[in-house]
């Protein structure tokens, strides 16, 4: 593959603070392509404008994150969209353009390029339609049917599609109109040997026998406030005070996930750390006995992978979740789940869980299994290279006949949920 050329765009996170795309340039290295990331600037880290790390080169623009709703997004999205045509215009002829969502606009980078023959794939992180109805709560009004226009369109500028998990793989196939071949499993998972256990830290506890432990982001959709509710009820339905609880991440409800905690009287029993440095993060869920996956149940995470279960899995935690259908998908036995959205019995999962050692550590054991083997990232590689290997086909005169047919089947990495293959698997990364 020498001399071939990926660009891949991302507006939702920098890099290579986003794991999956930092993850996704790495292996494309390895396979031989030269890769440029454009991204916005992080606050704290990856500020600089241009950066070259272990051989990819990133572009990084300024951009202010979105405030009052809606039409603040609009106003994110159109100035990324600005930034990243200038910078793309600056990376030069590619031959393929691998375009992150969200938002469903840098398809239109993407038809920029095709008079250098370039390809696109669509790397579909969100089912936005779905965002958008689980962050606003405004129904399927004006904005959500531009979404719906914009995805498709994004859809139709697609040679390859690939999709996060199967639930996303059959919206690209019905609503998308995809055929089969061109859409592509690549399942997020972390990267097995940057969780490891390092010695618990008694003092994270605050005195208690017990830690409980949060890590993602705290945004309207990612039910943090379900997770805090549950808490109270821990304490005064099951009248357990045996344990102190860590939420680590940060997001646009962090000061108010804060406040609902005090107002709840959980104060005292809650620690929220913000996004922190991953050793300081490996300590914490060294030191946890019980997970916390409190997503609702809402269009959108009925049929997203969540993050985190991948990495409480990775360090061999057991996890409470709400009945979701790709939170089983991933995280099958390893999980104990609470009807949707029945805080209630989440409490009750979680005390029952601190009463069975046993129990955890069988749960931790076969989640540790599961993102080592079947869901790990070395499986999603396979994916991933296959879908390059598509789209490059098409940019050399649509030779899609060279692609063995077995791409659009398990050699791919799509597969039906829950099947073990060789190459099977958003929200993030190791503080997402």
């Amino acid at each position: 593959m020498a001399g071939r050329r990926a660009l891949i765009l991302v507006e939702n996170l920098s890099v290579p603070f986003d794991r999956r795309v930092w993850q996704e340039s790495l292996a494309l290295r390895d396979a031989g392509w030269e890769v440029d990331v454009i991204c916005p600037q992080g606050a704290k880290r990856d500020t600089e404008p241009y950066a070259e790390i272990d051989s990819i080169r990133i572009h990084r623009y300024p951009l202010e994150a979105a405030t009052g709703g809606p039409l603040g997004y609009a106003k994110e999205y159109s100035a990324a969209l600005r930034h990243t045509l200038r910078l793309a215009k600056k990376v030069g002829p590619v031959d393929v353009v691998h375009a992150c969502n969200p938002p469903d606009i840098l398809y239109i980078v993407a038809k920029r390029l095709r008079k250098h023959g370039t390809r696109f794939i669509f790397d579909q992180h969100d089912l936005v339609p779905e965002l958008y109805l689980s962050r606003f709560n405004r129904g399927k009004d004006l904005l959500y049917r531009a979404v719906l226009r914009a995805e498709r369109a994004t859809y139709e500028a697609a040679d390859v599609v690939i999709a996060t998990n199967e639930s996303y793989r059959q919206a690209a196939l019905t609503r998308g109109g995809k055929r089969p071949e061109d859409v592509f499993v690549v399942r997020s998972a972390p990267v097995v040997e940057r969780f490891h256990h390092v010695p618990p830290d008694e003092s994270i506890k605050r005195g208690k026998p017990y830690l409980l432990c949060y890590l993602g982001v705290m945004g309207p959709q990612d039910g943090v406030d379900y997770a805090l509710r549950a808490l109270a009820k821990l304490r005064d339905e099951v009248g357990r005070t045996d344990w102190h609880a860590a939420f680590v991440g940060a997001g646009d409800t962090f000061e108010q996930m804060r406040e609902l905690a005090v107002r709840l009287g959980l104060g005292e029993s809650v620690t929220f750390t913000g996004r922190i440095p991953d050793e300081d993060l490996l300590r914490y869920l060294s030191t946890a006995d019980v997970c916390l996956s409190p997503d609702p149940l809402n269009p959108l995470n009925d049929v997203s992978t969540m993050n985190k279960i991948m990495e409480y899995m990775a360090m061999a935690k057991p996890i409470v979740s709400f009945e979701l259908r790709e939170a089983r998908v991933s995280a099958g036995d390893a999980a104990l789940y609470a009807s949707a959205n029945d805080e209630s019995e989440f409490a009750k999962l979680v005390s029952y869980l601190l009463d069975n050692p046993d129990e955890r550590r069988r749960m931790g054991e076969l989640g540790k299994q599961r993102v080592s083997g079947p869901l790990s990232w070395e499986n999603s590689k396979v994916a991933l290279i296959a879908a390059y290997e598509a789209a490059y086909a098409k940019s050399a005169g649509d030779r899609a006949a060279s692609i063995p047919a077995q791409r659009g089947g398990a050699g791919a990495g799509v597969t039906a949920p829950g099947a073990v293959v060789s190459t099977q698997p958003a929200h993030g990364t190791i503080e997402e």
